[in-house]
Formats: structure tokens, sequence, C-alpha cells
């Protein structure tokens, strides 16, 4: 525990873990947290974000079940364990200066999707009314691409991946891990309820199809 929240409005703080926990309550509901699974965060300012103790039953969440992070994913004020994905979180918070929330779920629908596509790298959505939920997105009539990378217990090395896309010019609003789930992030809660509502059903539909069709 290097660094203290000596300036960190407590107020501040118990606000972000509401919120944080209030959605995960809602989110565990759906049976889109199973075994302790998923992370969520807040960004509270540009060096610290509020995110999930590891391990913790994201349907029964409380103030107690929330720390900080700096930026670069290091406890503060805390000896609690952060998710070992946190770098995730916090390099969406570094990538995009208006993303101020990221909600990362293991759903039945977003994991058997990440195992059916990874070889094709993506998921391409296109021709769904639903993309429309998506900010930036006016129309069905575009193309939503969403990542599929390969899972690894070496953070590293998802990050870089990450990057790699950023920095290829590509957008990104979400990106599937490969037999593990999603991330999806937004201006404030809000938002991303909405970003991960409408990809879980827009996978679904992806899934669908692919029964469906001959």
């Amino acid at each position: 525990m290097s660094k203290t929240l000596s300036h960190l409005d407590p107020a501040l703080l118990a606000e972000r873990a509401d919120a944080i926990a209030d959605a995960a309550r809602e989110l565990a509901a759906f049976g889109w947290t199973p075994a302790t699974s998923s992370n969520f965060s807040m960004r509270i300012d540009d060096e610290l974000a509020a995110i999930t103790i590891s391990g913790r039953d994201k349907g029964r969440l409380g103030r107690d079940d929330i720390m900080v992070v700096d930026m670069d994913g290091k406890a503060v004020g805390s000896d609690n364990r952060p998710s070992a994905e946190t770098g995730l979180h916090t390099q969406v918070y570094r990538r995009f200066p208006e993303a101020n929330v990221v909600l990362h779920t293991h759903s039945r629908t977003q994991s058997v999707c990440s195992r059916l596509f990874a070889d094709e790298g993506r998921v391409r959505l296109e021709g769904w009314e639903l993309q429309k939920a998506i900010t930036g997105y006016t129309t069905h009539e575009s193309v939503l691409d969403i990542p599929v990378f390969p899972n690894t217990q070496h953070m590293p090395e998802l990050e870089a991946r990450v990057d790699a896309w950023i920095d290829s010019g590509k957008p990104l609003h979400a990106y599937l891990i490969n037999g593990h789930g999603i991330y999806t992030w937004g201006r404030d809660m809000a938002e991303t309820r909405r970003h991960l509502e409408a990809l879980e059903f827009l996978l679904g539909c992806e899934l669908d199809l692919r029964r469906l069709t001959p």
C-alpha cells in the first residue's frame, strides 16, 4: 500500500461505490456475473478509479467491496487485491479520456460467442437496428466490429493487443476475450449499461443466426 486517499473526498468515493454496487447487483440478477466473476469500475478523477475487489459476489456488493486504484492499476489506500484484470480497466481510462465507466461481465451468450468467433478474430455486427444503441452509430447501415482477443493470464500481452487495435485506427467500443467475457465502457453508467445490454442482445442474435442458418 504505497499511496493514500488523503486528497480524496469520501463522499465522492461513496457515490462511486454505490453506483458500482447497484449496477453489479442488477447485472448479477441477469445471470451475467456467475461465481464471483466479472469486474466493474468508475473513474474518480484523472489519477484514480474505483473498482471491485477481487473475488467478491457481485450480487451482494456494498461500499466495503470497492477499492481505489491508480491509473497503473495499483492499489491506493488499501491492502485489498483488485482484480488481476484491473489493468484492462485503467487502460480504457488512459486511452479514452471521455470514458468514466468500465463494465466486464461473463454472460453465457458472451462466453459462447467469444469461443465461436475466436478464429475470425471479431464478431461483425451489421444490419441490426440495435447497433444504434452504441454511441456514434446512427443507422443500421453500418458495421460494428467487436474484436475477440485470445485469452491469457499475462495481462500485459492482452493490453498490448488492445493497444494495437486502437493504434490501428479502428473504432473500439467493446471487446471479447476468448472463453471469457466482454468489456465495454461509456461516458457514464447509463451509457455503459446501454452498451452492455445492446451488445448482449446483438451477440445473442448472431448466435441464433448461426444456429438457424443452414
